[in-house]
């Protein structure tokens, strides 16, 4: 029977700013498609100063959820009625589940971005990880990799107004986990020096060098970049952002966001549907 938008038809989908970019209504449809779910997956252009109402409205409609990128993950958890243990201690949600009215907070980035990281082949247990950025995607990662066994992390940050509240959240990992998580300030070019120099993996967790804005780049100096260093970065438009193509230069091995965005949305999927996502069907359709 030919996939079509029904009376029955569940509404999930995006809200983020901006959305026109993002591939996951693509992946999600088609997996609704390929399951015969009666499904649908929508993206809508929300800034923060839209979240609020839009998530009322969605809400209101009966959604039966939807996820949410930058700039509205760390705001999207105080409209939340409940959250997932690693969303309360991130306070940032990128899934979102609604039962009957019950908004339930829930984030799947840093689960995506190991599992990104497996599919390259590459082991972190027991590694020291430099980890740029302190939002929603950046600290999903930290608390999931000090989760998943990585030794140090290193994690740089702008001193800004969030800066005091990210200090809390490393501490909190610190009591929480057996991984040493260290904050420093991201004009610190020193700091940001050593530890690169002692890390396994770098990895970009900033909207730094993202569509449109491909020239930006945190890295300022290649010579920071050494052969044996992992680069990785969470922006998959472009798929390869200057940070790569420098890493890459350098001779650094490297991956994108894309793998993150698949096992993400995977955990979102099953979330909603009950189901798992045809990982390797949307593996082959939209990322190969």
């Amino acid at each position: 029977m030919p996939y079509e938008i029904t009376g029955h038809t569940v509404l999930t989908g995006l809200l983020g700013s901006p959305v026109a970019h993002s591939i996951s209504p693509m992946m999600h449809n088609e997996s609704f498609k390929v399951l015969g779910l009666d499904y649908a997956y929508l993206a809508f252009d929300v800034d923060t100063d839209h979240l609020k109402t839009a998530v009322e409205g969605l809400k209101a409609l009966g959604v039966r959820g939807f996820n949410l990128t930058m700039p509205d993950k760390n705001l999207m958890a105080a409209y939340c009625d409940r959250l997932s243990p690693a969303a309360e201690i991130i306070g940032a949600v990128n899934t979102v589940v609604n039962d009957n009215g019950i908004l339930t907070g829930h984030t799947t980035d840093g689960t995506g971005y190991m599992e990104a990281a497996k599919d390259a082949g590459y082991d972190l247990t027991g590694k020291t990880m430099t980890l740029l950025g302190g939002g929603g995607a950046a600290t999903a990662i930290c608390v999931q990799a000090a989760i998943d066994g990585l030794e140090k992390i290193h994690v740089f940050n702008r001193k800004d107004a969030f800066f005091q509240r990210l200090q809390s959240l490393v501490d909190t990992i610190n009591a929480r986990t057996h991984c040493r998580v260290l904050l420093h300030d991201l004009a610190d070019t020193h700091a940001l020096a050593g530890a690169i120099g002692e890390s396994h993996i770098l990895t970009n967790a900033t909207s730094v060098g993202m569509a449109p804005d491909t020239d930006a780049c945190l890295i300022t100096d290649p010579a920071l970049l050494r052969p044996d260093l992992i680069v990785s970065d969470v922006i998959y438009n472009p798929r390869e952002t200057r940070l790569l193509k420098m890493a890459k230069k350098a001779g650094c091995p490297t991956f994108n966001g894309m793998y993150m965005l698949l096992y993400q949305g995977a955990a979102a999927f099953k979330l909603w549907t009950g189901q798992d996502m045809p990982i390797a069907h949307i593996k082959e359709k939209y990322f190969s």
